[in-house]
């Protein structure tokens, strides 16, 4: 149903827009403590508020769903959540290595997000029809996102080869979610999702990171604004939206945090937009509005 379709399109620029405020709170939080523990910390506040809301999801929210499918005893979400999980966790550390070793934060942004050209590619091996809207809004958004986010060179570093793979393993994610969310509960599959970051952040944590009570509490308002907000709503908005939007389209509306970021600094920090930022800014929204409202690809139902 194209009503409920624009919806959940809308939900997912909501994920979006959470995450393009969330690079403020990440930056902030990682001058006081290490990238894994910022990871372990972040995600164990997400698995104890999408814990939380399991409950209210359980009443009603599964209504048509398999009882047994959406049960905390079935063997098959557990596993479906874990692969996510190790995705998730693997693509995030990817990332804050990568910052830490590249020489531009705008191209550690550009590189990341071309998962949105990573996603249709890899749909076209799995035998995906795929509108030309999207090809022309990937197209876009692409463009988009380079007056966004670039402002040096497109020299490779080591920092950028982190990226690169930080960028196909987000796509691997991505392609993950849709084949698993319309299945299971999706509270839960994202649930078990964090739970699992937490766990292989975890570890790596105290392997290699000087773990300090008083460093976690002194990045406490960074680390609950990316628990709670960027990791249990905006992520778990993911894996709901997914289920009822293509992968691609989705990767699309999710790349549109990097606009939000540029807004948000405008709008929060007062910080002034350059002509590059508004024209990429300018295709990115044309990019998202192509993908939803120009008819395309064969659509899932709502």
């Amino acid at each position: 149903m194209k009503h409920s379709r624009i919806l959940f399109a809308l939900l997912q620029l909501l994920g979006a827009l959470i995450w393009g405020l969330a690079f403020a709170f990440q930056s902030l939080g990682m001058e006081k403590v290490g990238p894994f523990t910022f990871s372990a910390v972040r995600f164990a506040m997400a698995t104890v508020v999408v814990f939380m809301f399991s409950f209210v999801h359980d009443k009603f929210g599964n209504s048509g769903k398999d009882p047994k499918a959406c049960s905390w005893k079935n063997g098959k979400l557990w596993r479906a959540g874990i692969i996510i999980g190790i995705l998730l966790s693997l693509a995030s550390n990817l990332q804050q290595i990568g910052i830490l070793k590249t020489d531009s934060v705008g191209k550690a942004g550009f590189i990341t997000a071309m998962y949105i050209v990573i996603v249709p590619v890899f749909g076209l091996f799995m035998k995906r029809k795929i509108g030309a809207n999207v090809w022309v809004g990937i197209t876009l958004a692409v463009i988009g996102l380079y007056f966004l986010t670039m402002s040096g060179s497109l020299t490779l570093t080591p920092g950028d080869l982190y990226l690169i793979a930080c960028a196909v393993v987000f796509a691997i994610q991505i392609l993950a979610i849709d084949a698993f969310a319309g299945e299971y509960d999706s509270v839960k599959l994202a649930c078990i999702e964090f739970l699992t970051v937490t766990v292989t952040s975890g570890i790596v944590m105290f392997a290699i990171e000087d773990v300090k009570m008083s460093s976690i509490m002194a990045a406490m308002i960074p680390l609950l604004y990316a628990g709670v907000l960027s990791g249990g709503v905006a992520y778990t908005i993911q894996i709901i939206c997914q289920s009822r939007i293509e992968p691609y389209v989705a990767s699309i509306l999710m790349s549109g945090e990097a606009m939000f970021s540029v807004l948000g600094g405008f709008l929060i920090l007062h910080q002034k937009l350059t002509s590059r930022e508004m024209i990429g800014s300018v295709l990115m929204f044309a990019a998202i509005l192509i993908v939803q409202i120009v008819p395309g690809g064969k659509k899932k139902s709502a």
